[in-house]
């Protein structure tokens, strides 16, 4: 689309959704200005003559990725959403210059040319994502959430690439960490909820059928008790079950949904309708992507797709609120290996080593089922391993790692090493557990969370909005000391008294579960036969990138039940299918 002047011209991916406001602030400016339609796009384009690029990203509330030309000053702009909800890729290939929000649609340019990164694979063997701003091939980068990278445009060439952030998640957490707000209990309640009400008000603005995902968890049921709040009629709302009681989070969903009074849906899904998800992966994700909840994820989309256009979604509040498990484990580890000589941790490792996993689980046994599941083996050799580690980033890195030394199964040796903005945010002012949440939110929420539920929602053609990463609900977060976040060793503190006071609290403390599929029994059953086809010691070894040797030890190991390596050999089978179908 192009602007009134002609000046610009835009290719727009997203959603601006305040765009009401300021197409009125607009035209108070100037009582001439007419607009043709009602999109947010043209409203963009009119803020852009008005305010400039800059001027007019920071009053935007939405999640975008787009492309501005500017024709007075010769500009092509590549700009990205603070949070990094959509995605936007570009490379230069041979004389041009290429950019979209699918590799895929890179790939169809005639001057398409690319190897695969072997270093961005270590990365996501380790973290079973591929990490911005690279990715998984060489030329190929992304622009980073809350940037804009600009290139020249002449008559003759294209030069000059200049990167700018225009909003940033480290200096949020600096500026929060540096100047938190002193509020009361009440105040801190008040506060938030007014702000996190208006984002959810803001994202339910749509001219198409709109509904909201629900677990049954505290962010997700926080947000439809708000939705249900604003709305003068039943929110639709949409949860999965599976037969296996340790994932399934469906009776809690429907439970809260019953209380609400929303219009619910639910679906159980078997095995079967899970792995027929499995072959579209690779060409829905674009890069190779190993987190196993994908696959809940694309099928709650496609469940809520068959009713609604938009789906409101809860995530965010664990990076947000403190919400993971593994804060808390973090910490406790980093302080016991300071009170631990070396010698005597190496020691208790290899004590612990030395008896046979299956013994491990089989004293384990007894143990509830959430806590040992038949893994209890595998359970104390990765804490064996993890007490032997020396500094809370080594700590931090061996818990959200998969493949704990990913050279060791690469056929080229590429040096495993956490990013220097992965150390200088464990090493920012504040708690440890403002670090992680810290790293998450430049990290693992962008290059994970968000393109799990992008790439899986769109991929059913259901728009996914996400009101906790509103950047006003951002800012106001890390401004809160930690005390609202985890008090009492009560993660989300402060997002659960606003909950409590929509919902009974009994309907939604529970143990967090997380949002996953079985994969560990799949790969010893119904997906077995798909799992030894990929890594087949042939196959392996002709496409040459893993050593087949090991590929094939743990493959053996894990399907015999003497060892539980799920997650590294998805991460492995993802990349493989991935290469194989794209």
């Amino acid at each position: 689309m192009a602007s009134a002047s002609g000046r610009f011209t835009i290719v727009f991916n997203g959603e601006i959704y305040n765009h009401q406001e300021l197409r009125k602030e607009l035209i108070g400016l100037d009582p001439n200005l007419r607009f043709k339609g009602r999109s947010d796009t043209e409203v963009m384009l009119a803020a852009f003559e008005r305010w400039g690029l800059r001027s007019a990203l920071e009053r935007f509330n939405g999640m975008f990725a787009f492309a501005l030309l500017d024709r007075d000053n010769r500009w092509l702009h590549l700009v990205r959403d603070r949070i990094g909800e959509k995605p936007l890729y570009f490379a230069r290939m041979g004389k041009s210059f290429i950019f979209g929000s699918e590799i895929k649609a890179l790939k169809r340019h005639p001057a398409w040319s690319a190897e695969i990164d072997r270093a961005a694979l270590s990365g996501y063997l380790r973290y079973a994502y591929v990490g911005g701003p690279g990715s998984i091939y060489k030329d190929v980068q992304k622009v980073l959430p809350g940037s804009c990278v600009t290139l020249s445009v002449s008559a003759n060439e294209l030069s000059g690439l200049r990167y700018e952030k225009f909003w940033s998640a480290e200096e949020i957490v600096s500026r929060g960490l540096n100047d938190p707000l002193e509020l009361s209990d009440r105040e801190a309640l008040d506060r938030m909820t007014e702000t996190l009400t208006d984002a959810i008000k803001l994202r339910m603005v749509a001219d198409v059928p709109l509904g909201a995902f629900l677990s049954g968890g505290i962010d997700s049921s926080t947000v439809v008790a708000i939705m249900q709040r604003l709305s003068s009629r039943p929110v639709r709302t949409f949860s999965i079950g599976f037969g296996e009681k340790r994932f399934n989070e469906a009776e809690s969903a429907k439970a809260v949904a019953e209380y609400l009074g929303t219009d619910h849906v639910e679906l159980y899904v078997t095995p079967q309708d899970s792995l027929n998800v499995i072959p579209d992966l690779p060409a829905m994700f674009d890069e190779p992507f190993a987190d196993a909840s994908q696959i809940p994820t694309y099928l709650v989309s496609q469940l809520a797709r068959g009713h609604v256009t938009v789906s409101l979604s809860g995530d965010g509040g664990d990076e947000l609120f403190c919400g993971y498990e593994r804060y808390e484990l973090a910490r406790q580890l980093t302080r016991s290996t300071q009170r631990v000589p070396r010698w005597l941790r190496t020691a208790a490792a290899a004590s612990i080593r030395s008896v046979p996993i299956q013994v491990w689980n089989f004293l384990g046994t007894p143990l509830p089922e959430r806590i040992s599941a038949g893994r209890t083996g595998d359970r104390l050799y990765k804490l064996a391993q993890r007490f032997t580690l020396n500094g809370f980033p080594d700590i931090v890195d061996s818990l959200l790692g998969m493949w704990d030394e990913p050279q060791e199964v690469l056929c080229k040796h590429v040096p495993h090493s956490s990013s220097e903005r992965a150390q200088r945010l464990l090493r920012t002012p504040g708690t440890q557990h403002e670090q992680m949440m810290a790293l998450d939110l430049s990290t693992y929420l962008p290059d994970d969370i968000l393109v799990k539920v992008d790439r899986a929602s769109m991929a059913v053609s259901l728009e996914a909005r996400v009101p906790l990463l509103d950047h006003r609900v951002v800012e106001l977060a890390w401004r809160l000391p930690m005390a609202f976040k985890r008090r009492n060793g009560v993660s989300k503190w402060l997002l659960r008294q606003i909950l409590y006071g929509m919902v009974p609290k009994t309907l939604v403390d529970r143990p967090k579960q997380g949002f996953s599929v079985p994969i560990e029994q799949w790969l010893r059953k119904e997906l077995r036969d798909w799992a030894c086809d990929l890594l087949a010691p042939d196959t392996i070894r002709r496409d040459g990138f893993f050593n087949d040797s090991i590929v094939t030890r743990h493959l053996d190991e894990h399907l015999s039940g003497r060892r539980s390596w799920a997650s590294q050999l998805w991460a492995i089978l993802m990349f493989q299918a991935w290469l194989h179908t794209t």
